[in-house]
């Protein structure tokens, strides 16, 4: 099939970052596949080589007078497509299946919302109707981007020598932690003087505040380039322990299968908290263990919503919980297969 997929570049790379993979993963799998971008610097460095073949990527401009429309066209984030493409899809016989692809969220609003009909009765798309898809943790939601050559990867990764071609090499007994945030909490430094830790921050306010703080004994860190995301992916792979931020390195630090922690982006209306502690509910189910406490707790400070724990969740035991979890999202289908189904849907 012929894919039309849309994004606007917002802010943090989150959006394009999404869309990236998505587009990639189709055209791994056979498709033609448009990505219509109003701001595409980003993919010099996140793309790491240029897009594979049946992928072209277009300028947003562009599409007001493209008098071609694919089968499936994929609005990101309701990014609002230009009214003039919007024309051409209502006069395209058959019509071609209008996604609204949403933000990930464990609310129980996902699952009710999925896949639900929004008919467009004027402007350019009436008659129309769109649908949301919802990507989701739960069987009843469109799953999370996965590649079917994931689990291999991961199996044949040797972090040494990778991290080498970065110019790192961790100490012996030295624990390295990736930190990819909006912001530091200070707070959590003293933390993580609890063993010799590295610090591998990622490009962003975060090297910065390092750079101007006296680390704990037993600290150290390094500042890390922009990485492309098969490289940002192997750096969740080498790390012991995860901080992300977002939605995409959130979804990639879960198929890492390490203990991570996640800055959820800050809402001014407070909605943040909520779809956090949604998540936790998932990730943690009813557990009531001094682990699951000590994880709620250290998950709330870190996005400051709560009072810091005295020490972080057992190291073993969040191990162990993060490869359960994988498990079991790995038992659902990813959510480029579950669009390849609906794109190929009639009606």
């Amino acid at each position: 099939m012929h894919w039309d997929l849309f994004c606007r570049v917002i802010d943090n790379y989150g959006d394009i970052g999404v869309c990236w993979r998505l587009a990639r993963e189709l055209a791994a799998r056979g498709q033609e596949v448009r990505l219509w971008l109003d701001d595409a610097s980003a993919l010099a460095w996140m793309a790491g080589g240029p897009p594979p073949s049946g992928l072209t990527v277009r300028a947003w401009g562009e599409a007001a007078n493209e008098p071609v429309v694919g089968d499936v066209v994929i609005e990101s984030f309701g990014c609002d497509l230009p009214p003039g493409f919007v024309a051409r899809m209502a006069a395209r016989q058959p019509a071609p299946r209008w996604i609204n692809l949403e933000y990930l969220s464990a609310e129980s609003y996902v699952e009710r919302s999925h896949r639900l009909h929004s008919p467009q009765f004027s402007g350019p798309g009436a008659g129309l109707s769109k649908q949301f898809f919802y990507p989701g943790f739960t069987a009843r939601t469109g799953g999370l981007l996965r590649e079917p050559s994931l689990a291999a990867e991961q199996a044949a990764f040797d972090a040494p020598p990778w991290l080498a071609t970065l110019g790192i090499e961790r100490r012996p007994g030295e624990r390295v932690l990736s930190l990819f945030a909006y912001r530091l909490a200070p707070e959590l430094l003293p933390l993580l003087a609890d063993q010799p830790t590295l610090i591998l921050a990622c490009p962003g306010a975060v090297q910065s505040q390092l750079a101007e703080l006296t680390l704990p004994e037993g600290l150290r860190w390094q500042a890390l380039p922009f990485l492309s995301q098969p490289a940002f992916d192997r750096l969740l792979w080498a790390s012991d322990f995860n901080l992300v931020r977002g939605e995409d390195s959130f979804v990639r630090a879960q198929w890492a299968g390490k203990p991570f922690v996640w800055q959820i982006y800050p809402q001014d209306d407070g909605a943040h908290g909520p779809k956090l502690e949604a998540f936790l509910d998932l990730y943690l189910g009813s557990e009531s263990s001094q682990f699951a406490t000590c994880t709620r707790q250290l998950w709330r400070a870190w996005n400051g919503l709560a009072a810091w724990p005295n020490a972080l969740p057992d190291a073993a035991m969040a191990r162990a919980h993060a490869l359960k979890w994988r498990q079991e999202l790995a038992l659902q289908p990813d959510l480029a297969s579950q669009l390849l189904s609906f794109g190929a849907e009639s009606g």
